[in-house]
């Protein structure tokens, strides 16, 4: 019985998963998205994180680059996904938590940039924006698969952490790295 129920449970969060996954190019065969483990002193250096510019929500070139020297937080998101729209409170109260001690780049994928500026009004999300046309290369620059995808770039530019989907373990990673 538990194993019937664990396969249904399973199945269930691969079709969440799958819903709010649109049209993602796939990685290059040359290149591999990157999964870290906890960094540890100790870890190798982490993989950099590649630099983009895109225009932000007035319009102005914004690059990754301009952010370095603070932690950022990429979320790549669109208003069309049910799981991302779902996480913007708690990005709200993390963003408030942990305010000054890193950045938040939304990047708005698979959207009309007219529904993306909508978006961004309408929740009231108070951190940087991005559009991300749909000629960019960027989703299979960074791997994306799936929508939310968060990634944690630290102060140096180096991707530190990647979680895909709506899940507590990327505020439990916050909280480890931003509460000190």
């Amino acid at each position: 019985m538990k194993k019937i129920l664990l396969f249904f449970v399973l199945g269930a969060m691969t079709t969440a998963m799958v819903s709010c996954n649109k049209s993602v190019k796939p990685l290059p065969a040359d290149q591999k998205a990157v999964e870290t483990a906890e960094p540890t002193p100790a870890a190798p250096a982490a993989a950099a994180a590649p630099d983009f510019t895109l225009n932000d929500i007035n319009g102005n070139p914004l690059s990754l680059s301009s952010l370095k020297g603070k932690p950022v937080i990429l979320d790549f998101w669109g208003s069309w996904c049910g799981w991302c729209v779902k996480g913007v409170p708690q990005m709200k109260e993390y963003y408030e938590k942990y305010k000054g001690k890193f950045e938040i780049l939304g990047i708005d994928c698979n959207e009309d940039e007219a529904l993306w500026k909508k978006a961004v009004k309408e929740l009231a999300l108070p951190w940087l924006h991005v559009y991300c046309p749909k000629e960019s290369t960027l989703l299979s620059d960074y791997g994306i698969q799936g929508f939310p995808t968060k990634i944690v770039v630290d102060a140096d530019g180096n991707i530190m952490k990647i979680v895909i989907g709506e899940d507590p373990e990327f505020y439990t990673y916050l909280d480890e790295v931003f509460s000190k």
